[in-house]
Parts: C-alpha cells; sequence; structure tokens
C-alpha cells in the first residue's frame, strides 16, 4: 500500500540519463505519495516544462545533449518556472562543486550515492520552504517567520545590486550581462553573500531581501 500521506499528490519532475536511477528514484518518491514525471536530459525536460508545471525539479547534473547546470539556468531565466524549487544529483561531491551547484541556481545539493531516505527529507524540506516563501508577510499570511539573518550584515554596493537581482529570480550569467561583469565574479559575490548571512542558498537569500525590502 502506498504512503500517500507525504506527497499530498505533489508533481515532481525527475531528470537523469540512467535510467537504472530513474526507476529507483521514481519508484521510491511514488511510494511517498509523489506524483513523478521523468526526462532523460536537460533539453527533454524543457519539453515537459513547456507542457507541465512541477511542483519541484529533481536534476542530474551531467547529462548528454543539456547538463543541469544549462538547464537550471533556463529555468531560473524563465518568470513561469523561476520559482520552481531545484535539487541537484551529483557524483561530484568537492566544495567547488556544490559551490558552483549553488550559484547556478540549484536551492539543494546532494551527492550520489544517497540515502532515498535523505532525498525525501529533502524535497519535503524545499517544499515546504517554497509554500512558506509564496505565503511571506505582504502576500495575506503576515504569521510568516523572517529568515533570521546576522542584524550588522553589510553588503558592498555591488552585493547589494547583485541581490536586487537575485530577488528577481534573474540567473548569474544574466545578472553578469547586466552589470558588465563575468559569470565567475557574480557567482564570488552570491558565495561572499550566503557567507556573511549565513544563508544556505539563492532561495534564502532573495527571500531575505526581499523581507529587507531590498528588492
Amino acid at each position: 500500500m502506498k504512503e500517500t500521506s507525504v506527497g499530498n499528490h505533489r508533481r515532481l519532475l525527475l531528470i537523469d540519463d540512467d535510467p537504472n536511477l530513474i526507476l529507483l528514484v521514481k519508484d521510491y518518491l511514488e511510494f511517498r505519495g509523489y506524483e513523478v514525471i521523468t526526462a532523460e536530459n536537460g533539453r527533454q525536460a524543457l519539453e515537459v516544462l513547456e507542457q507541465d508545471t512541477p511542483d519541484m525539479i529533481i536534476c542530474d547534473v551531467m547529462m548528454p545533449e543539456m547538463d543541469g547546470y544549462s538547464l537550471v539556468r533556463h529555468v531560473r531565466e524563465d518568470p513561469r518556472t523561476n520559482w520552481i524549487p531545484v535539487l541537484f544529483l551529483s557524483a561530484k561531491g568537492q566544495s567547488q562543486d556544490r559551490v558552483k551547484g549553488l550559484n547556478t541556481g540549484a536551492d539543494v545539493y546532494m551527492v550520489k550515492p544517497f540515502e532515498p531516505e535523505e532525498l525525501v527529507a529533502q524535497v519535503e524540506s524545499s517544499l515546504k520552504q517554497a509554500t512558506r516563501m509564496s505565503e511571506r508577510p505582504g502576500r495575506g499570511n503576515e504569521s510568516t517567520p523572517k529568515i533570521q539573518v546576522p542584524f550588522d550584515v553589510e553588503l558592498t554596493p555591488t552585493e547589494l545590486k547583485v541581490v536586487q537581482f537575485v530577488a528577481r529570480g534573474m540567473a548569474n550569467r544574466e545578472i553578469a550581462e547586466q552589470l558588465s561583469v563575468s559569470q565567475r565574479t557574480i557567482e564570488s559575490h552570491v558565495s561572499n553573500m550566503l557567507g556573511k548571512t549565513g544563508l544556505h542558498n539563492r532561495t534564502e537569500l532573495a527571500r531575505w531581501a526581499i523581507e529587507n525590502n531590498m528588492a
């Protein structure tokens, strides 16, 4: 018997070029009550997104035709999809790989192999966070708790410009074009701001900026 109470019919888009992993993860998530759509690469995933809007995207990083980085840039640049939480799955577990994944626009970065229970926990956490953001103050729910950041955080003028663009859902590449600098420079600014604020990802950084009227 399926455990339908957890997923509550949330729809997930799962993207990976490994058919065995697709089957394993899909079965596990469906057992937990989620509806799972699949794609074999980023290009196919974009075709799915033209027809459907999932509640979350779970995506491999290294794939043929279009990798996870390129896909997430497309997702973040489209106003119709830029709010969707993205979880990266990758065999690369070095610190610089995690930073690149998060700076590209992913909300969570998990290293293969992973425990299915941890994946479910990350999915549930991301979906709850997305729900909290949609109900933040100013959108009809004044009881949503604000993100806690040290009161003495000071951003440089450039960091302030960058976080404003992040809060609008823009990808690092697009921000770099706006400010006429390299994408690596923007990634460095985002990483510095995450360090200063103690926040975990771009989603939290964007919410903090919005809550403090920076956007």
